[in-house]
């Protein structure tokens, strides 16, 4: 699959701020629950930076109904309980949080159009197109009135707003937005910044997925090299770019070219991230997805069994991302000749897209 790099961050979560305030022990609660949450989250242990952040919402409920630090610690738990698949309780906060920054910083705040923001990509990872693409407009305009047209928010914006008419099929509105993004990163931030790999991946995948690609492998390859000479060559956005180079060549069946990077990818994520990260479990799932459209099933079936023996002690039994690991690594079973097993496992991630259905009607 191809997996894109992140194009914007939550603002406030896990990054500490000295704030001014009345009460030194009521701020250091919430500054140790804060920091307590983020070791845990890097770590890879979603229940404990959820515990942690929490913990530091009821520290900052304390400071008053619209505090900053509030609305900075409504949006980071929103973040967390999203991995949990808590959607309804993310959305409830991440609209909480959005209202304390309009009330204390006026409407055309610019932590206002990151808010609109954050919440619009909610919305677009849920797939509510209709409930997102005003809210990512909005966000545009706001920044382009108190940023300019060529701040490189404003190329977030047109990049975010790209995205889901990419995921809608809506390629031809599509293109000149990321074109224009990646045009304002490139000038204002310069060739090699970080923003402009991200916006070359993102125009690589719209021409990958049109089958456009003599037009997405160059892309991929610059991106590539970018990030190799800014960040080093084990860094993880290097892991994420080679998976993603490797899918384009997967889908053209150019399984040597393929291998080697995917390959690669997976080393560097697990020497990054450590042996029990969840995010190591995609790599896992690729790698092993390339093998067993080569009828590699010796090689593709650890590779799967360990993926979901990540997701499950990461994740919990139930998380709906356990679901298609289950049903492919079943696939490998029957084609193995173990039917019964396959069953079983179809049927339980089978139950886990139901339940997941029926939590977020």
């Amino acid at each position: 699959m191809i997996t894109k790099i992140p194009i914007w961050l939550l603002a406030g979560l896990f990054v500490l701020v000295l704030w001014r305030t009345d009460s030194e022990a009521q701020q250091g609660t919430w500054e140790r629950h804060i920091q307590a949450g983020a070791a845990a989250y890097q770590q890879g242990n979603h229940g404990e930076a959820v515990k942690q952040t929490e913990a530091a919402l009821e520290a900052a409920e304390a400071f008053g109904p619209n505090d900053l630090r509030l609305a900075d610690t409504l949006n980071g738990l929103a973040s967390l309980y999203q991995v949990q698949v808590k959607y309804a309780e993310a959305e409830t906060l991440l609209k909480r949080a959005l209202a304390i920054w309009e009330t204390v910083l006026g409407s055309e705040h610019p932590q206002v159009a990151t808010g609109l923001n954050i919440l619009a990509l909610h919305y677009a990872d849920l797939g509510q197109y209709p409930e997102a693409e005003p809210l990512f407009k909005r966000s545009l305009e706001i920044r382009k009135k108190t940023l300019g047209l060529a701040h490189p928010d404003v190329a977030q914006s047109l990049n975010n707003l790209a995205t889901i008419y990419q995921d809608q099929g809506r390629y031809p509105e599509a293109e000149p937005l990321y074109q224009r993004s990646l045009a304002i990163w490139q000038s204002v931030l310069g060739p090699e910044h970080p923003q402009v790999p991200t916006g070359l991946d993102n125009l690589a995948a719209l021409y990958r997925v049109q089958g456009k690609y003599l037009e997405a492998e160059p892309l991929y390859k610059r991106s590539l090299a970018i990030w190799e000479k800014t960040l080093g060559p084990e860094h993880p956005h290097v892991a994420t770019n080679l998976n993603n180079l490797a899918e384009l060549y997967r889908v053209q069946s150019k399984y040597p070219e393929a291998e080697p990077l995917y390959q690669r990818s997976l080393a560097i994520m697990e020497v990054a991230l450590g042996p029990e990260h969840p995010d190591l479990a995609a790599s896992l799932n690729n790698l092993a997805g390339l093998y067993r459209e080569q009828g590699k099933y010796a090689d593709a079936e650890p590779l799967y069994k360990r993926a979901l023996a990540i997701l499950d002690k990461a994740l919990g039994p139930e998380h709906p991302n356990l679901a298609a690991g289950l049903e492919n690594y079943a696939a490998v079973l029957r084609k193995t000749g173990r039917t019964s097993e396959a069953d079983n496992l179809e049927k339980r991630a089978t139950a886990i897209r139901a339940k997941s259905a029926e939590q977020n009607r």
